[in-house]
């Protein structure tokens, strides 16, 4: 059954287990309450950057922390939608599932770069670990990507045209 899984599908496999439930958790924590889910841990470089460095207003901070929930979402759905494509087995073999995952990363790594960027401007050294093994995670992800190839089909041979040559009776009669 496992015979015809690739290694960037595990990981792809194993990365959505955990940026599911996590990043959807934190994106659903900032939809319910902006501010009180942007001063929470995965979040509070962020809101720290955008408070002291660009000094925002408070309806300024409630969209950038929509922003990065809708980004977070984003990056959920196609984790999401990379799963969905990991079941069906034919998907699986030629790596069609390839394009979501890497749309996934791609967001992911860009979200996690800059708030680990943001962490370490603002001094906040929890949550900078937090960003730094996420991107890790992501660029992992992404070379184990870009360096595993789909398998390839299985090349056929041609088959050499069998078609009945025409015959005369009376020259196949003659011959013997």
């Amino acid at each position: 059954m496992f015979r015809n899984w690739r290694i960037g599908s595990v990981n792809g496999a194993l990365l959505a287990a955990y940026f599911i439930p996590a990043w959807t958790m934190v994106a659903f924590n900032i939809m319910v309450a902006p501010v009180h889910g942007l001063y929470e841990r995965p979040s509070v470089a962020v809101a720290l950057f955008l408070s002291d460095q660009l000094q925002m207003s408070g309806m300024s901070t409630v969209r950038a922390a929509w922003l990065l929930a809708l980004g977070r979402l984003t990056v959920v759905a196609f984790f999401a939608i990379q799963l969905a494509l990991l079941a069906i087995p034919r998907t699986r073999k030629s790596g069609a599932s390839d394009e979501a995952l890497s749309i996934a990363l791609a967001i992911g790594s860009l979200i996690s770069f800059a708030s680990m960027v943001m962490a370490s401007k603002v001094g906040e050294m929890a949550a900078l670990r937090l960003h730094a093994t996420e991107l890790l995670l992501l660029l992992g992800a992404a070379i184990v990507l870009l360096i595993e190839r789909p398998a390839e089909a299985p090349k056929t041979l041609a088959v050499p045209d069998t078609a009945p040559l025409a015959f005369d009776e009376a020259e196949l009669l003659h011959n013997r």
